[in-house]
């Protein structure tokens, strides 16, 4: 299927208005950041003055309406020179605000997604599990009906903007009866922060994107109001797929982000580091690696962009989203690992960004999906019975 796009003027000027603002506000802190593992919320809120926090949703909900090709841009300028704070943004738009724009009512939308598209506060989602991942009909979460409301049961796996100072709600998959003979029930609930019952864990010890907030949380008898009910009763497998095609566009684009800011590094050393009496830049065995890092580059962010238009064009998303994602993030772990090469030992310092790019990419492959789940999800599209 082909789709042709183009980026306009303004996604043009977002690109420069982005990328001015990464190399003037991220990346003079990122390595302490990484370092000490905070998390950045002024930076978020300088996101949200921008309006990178509601690129994704139309004015009415406090947002610009530019749409998933703009926020793609976005992102990867971001990871091009921070990867934490690149997952920030994409998880609280993708995972947390996009669900509820695409299934919440009107009353959800206007308290949930205004301030989460001015930035001054940031939404997560929770679905995975510790013995569940891509496998939505293997939850073990529970809610309930008890009274006017729903209590929750059950502990997620690894979620991201659950436990800082700007998180507000956590979209939460849980099983909610049984629609067939062994076959749940699975609805969403918009569960605030503050619910009674709801306990975030402390931080995760990650190998990377470490100034990002990523933890564990437990649902004890957690109480939610019944309009807390994402769409009705039941809808929970059909919003996590659809949610899942959405960030993957969002983890594409921070893979071609990082892979970009990889090339960038590599390229500046490449002709800075002298070795033989001339730069390294001058041998084909160091050029030509960076010369075919460039062409994947540009042929995975051609991917993003066209399955970020196949969205803002309302088509089906699903195939396209996977084989960017897929793409992009084994791209970004081949980028790092060309870096940390070019640059040597260098290269394995932390005073460079080379270690934080190297341990921020392999994650890209897991997250929103192993790459092995989108070669499934992919076969699946082509017609494959597996």
């Amino acid at each position: 299927m082909d789709f042709a796009f183009e980026l306009s003027e303004d996604q043009r000027a977002l690109r420069q208005t982005l990328r001015e603002f990464a190399e003037a506000e991220i990346a003079p802190h990122a390595a302490e950041w990484d370092r000490t593992g905070t998390f950045p919320a002024q930076t978020v809120r300088k996101l949200g003055e921008l309006g990178v926090m509601g690129l994704a949703f139309p004015e009415q909900y406090g947002g610009l309406g530019a749409g998933a090709l703009s926020f793609a841009v976005a992102l990867e300028e971001l990871a091009r020179v921070d990867s934490s704070v690149a997952i920030t943004v994409a998880a609280s738009v993708s995972l947390g605000g996009v669900p509820i724009l695409q299934f919440g009512s009107e009353a959800q939308k206007q308290k949930w997604l205004v301030p989460l598209a001015r930035g001054e506060t940031i939404g997560a989602f929770a679905s995975t599990e510790p013995g569940m991942g891509s496998d939505v009909q293997g939850l073990s979460t529970t809610a309930r009906e008890d009274g006017a409301g729903w209590v929750i049961n059950g502990t997620k796996a690894y979620i991201t903007n659950a436990g800082t100072e700007l998180s507000s709600f956590v979209t939460t998959t849980a099983i909610t009866g049984e629609r067939s003979p062994g076959r749940p029930e699975v609805s969403t609930l918009i569960v605030p922060v503050d619910a009674p019952g709801f306990e975030p864990q402390k931080p995760y010890a990650k190998m990377g994107w470490h100034a990002s907030d990523t933890r564990e949380l437990v649902y004890a008898d957690c109480r939610v109001p019944a309009e807390a009910m994402l769409r009705e009763r039941g809808a929970g497998a059909r919003i996590f797929l659809a949610t899942l095609d959405v960030g993957r566009i969002g983890v594409a684009a921070m893979g071609v982000g990082l892979a970009q800011g990889c090339l960038d590094h590599s390229v500046a050393w490449a002709n800075q580091r002298c070795a033989f009496g001339q730069p390294i830049a001058k041998y084909q065995a160091v050029s030509f690696e960076l010369a075919e890092l460039k062409a994947r580059i540009d042929a995975a962010r051609g991917m993003v962009f066209r399955a970020a238009a196949l969205k803002d064009a309302g088509k089906p998303v699903t195939e396209a989203a996977a084989a960017a994602k897929l793409m992009a993030s084994e791209l970004a772990v081949h980028a790092a690992n060309v870096a940390m090469q070019v640059h040597g030992g260098y290269g394995y310092m932390e005073e460079s960004a080379i270690p934080r790019f190297y341990r921020d990419a392999k994650i890209l492959t897991i997250g929103e999906g192993t790459s092995e789940i989108l070669k499934l999800v992919i076969a699946r599209q082509m017609g494959l019975s597996v």
